[in-house]
């Protein structure tokens, strides 16, 4: 956010600043616009406006995801960009995983003129609130199924069954599995209007484009079975309302619905870093939301994702990742115990009032401070809801009270609401807010 301040004080004081539009887009014609402002095109400049635009462009891909991108006002930008979103560029892992894996071709940039830009259509997303009828909601983890049946938005019946899905290459485990927990809860109903779903990974209209919980999935039997399973078991309850979509989505619907309040991100800080949005109308919208990989550090020698190879990026401030880093240079050496086991340490020196523990969290806190003003350029935030293990006891509190001192001293003009769930939206939210989902047929 500090950087981004400097490079815009820079382009306000040049007197040959460009304008720069841009266009990301998606095979379906789905477009999403952008404009700002460059420094002049020149040796001392250019270094600066490429930093500043492949960083947004990054932040975008991953926000609100799509394959190719149309550039005007700066050809030479987009020559470069191009060059590093590349099977061979720095960017390769977003080049085939956002453009082939997730939308189904690799990215690419193209330079053109202001009025071959097309216009912005975001496509619409009218779900969740939907709370009429008989319907079931179901989460799925990486360690438990969530199910929940639900009359006219009154929970009846909800159950929580072990499983363990991230290496089982049978896709028969996953479908038999998941529709054995709808008929539990579907038993407890007259009968089933909807059924709506959340899960870790990205879901484009129903299909799984990539997911960690099939991972032990062949790519043939994902091709075959996994990829529409969702549209497999509508067909098995007769195509009733069917809807599933990205947990961080759910979990942010459902902050929304206990709060009655709109405008509101969600950030899951665990394993990794999870996101949702709930807009101003009180839906979710049909971005990726995928804040592990946007970058919130622009410092050079910023810390590297192993997977995305990609430096300063959301994973490694917010998630045990963060922790277990932060953790050797506040004095703590637990050599290679894995990340879970390294958190719980560190909560537990922080019950004890170790000051290596609170520096571990105050710096979390001043991330978090510093990235909510970087989200707020990319989205319209009334509320964040902040949640997950690294948030749990009083590491909790130290993180939030670190990041609100920070909005206060630096972004004085940003009224965003920190708020953590309560204890009934965390056990029973999830499952209400995702049996949501579908709108029944008028």
């Amino acid at each position: 956010m500090l950087w981004n301040r400097a490079y815009r004080a820079k382009v306000k004081a040049d007197r040959g600043a460009r304008a720069l539009e841009l266009a990301l887009c998606r095979d379906d014609g789905t477009v999403f616009r952008l404009n700002d402002s460059l420094l002049a095109a020149g040796v001392e400049n250019d270094v600066l406006t490429l930093k500043y635009v492949e960083r947004l462009f990054k932040f975008l891909l991953w926000q609100k995801g799509g394959n190719r991108l149309l550039v005007a006002g700066a050809p030479d930008v987009a020559a470069a960009l191009g060059r590093i979103y590349a099977k061979s560029g720095a960017r390769a892992f977003d080049w085939d995983f956002i453009g082939r894996k997730i939308f189904g071709a690799a990215i690419t940039v193209a330079a053109v003129e202001p009025e071959a830009l097309p216009a912005a259509n975001e496509g619409t997303m009218t779900l969740g609130r939907n709370l009429d009828g008989c319907r079931i909601g179901f989460d799925l983890g990486g360690s438990d199924r969530k199910c929940a049946a639900l009359i006219d938005g009154n929970v009846v019946f909800s159950e929580e069954i072990v499983w363990d899905p991230y290496f089982q290459s049978d896709p028969n485990y996953h479908i038999e599995g998941i529709d054995d927990s709808l008929k539990r809860a579907a038993a407890h109903l007259p009968r089933v209007d909807a059924i709506g779903g959340s899960a870790a990974g990205v879901y484009v209209n129903n299909e799984v484009r990539a997911a960690s919980l099939f991972r032990g999935v062949s790519p043939e039997d994902f091709e075959k079975s996994i990829r529409r399973i969702f549209f497999a078991l509508k067909e098995r309850w007769h195509n009733i309302p069917f809807e599933v979509v990205n947990d961080g989505e759910v979990t942010a619907l459902a902050g929304s619905m206990g709060m009655s309040a709109n405008r509101v991100l969600g950030v899951a800080m665990g394993t990794s870093e999870a996101a949702g949005y709930v807009d101003a109308k009180g839906h979710i919208k049909p971005w990726l939301n995928e804040l592990a990989f946007a970058p919130v550090d622009f410092r050079d020698d910023a810390p590297m994702d192993e997977w995305s190879q990609d430096i300063g990026c959301g994973a490694l401030y917010f998630s045990q990742q963060a922790v277990a880093r932060l953790a050797s240079i506040a004095g703590f050496e637990f050599g290679a115990m894995p990340f879970p086991e390294q958190l719980v340490k560190v909560q537990a020196a922080q019950q004890a009032d170790d000051p290596r523990a609170a520096a571990i969290y105050e710096t979390i806190g001043c991330y978090l401070g510093y990235a909510i003003a970087h989200y707020a350029e990319y989205y319209d935030i009334a509320s964040l809801l902040i949640l997950g293990r690294v948030t749990s006891g009083e590491g909790g509190h130290i993180i939030i009270n670190e990041a609100e001192t920070v909005l206060a001293r630096e972004f004085p003009d940003l009224p965003i609401k920190l708020v953590v769930p309560d204890e009934n939206t965390k056990r029973l939210g999830q499952a209400v807010a995702a049996a949501s989902l579908p709108p029944l047929p008028t």
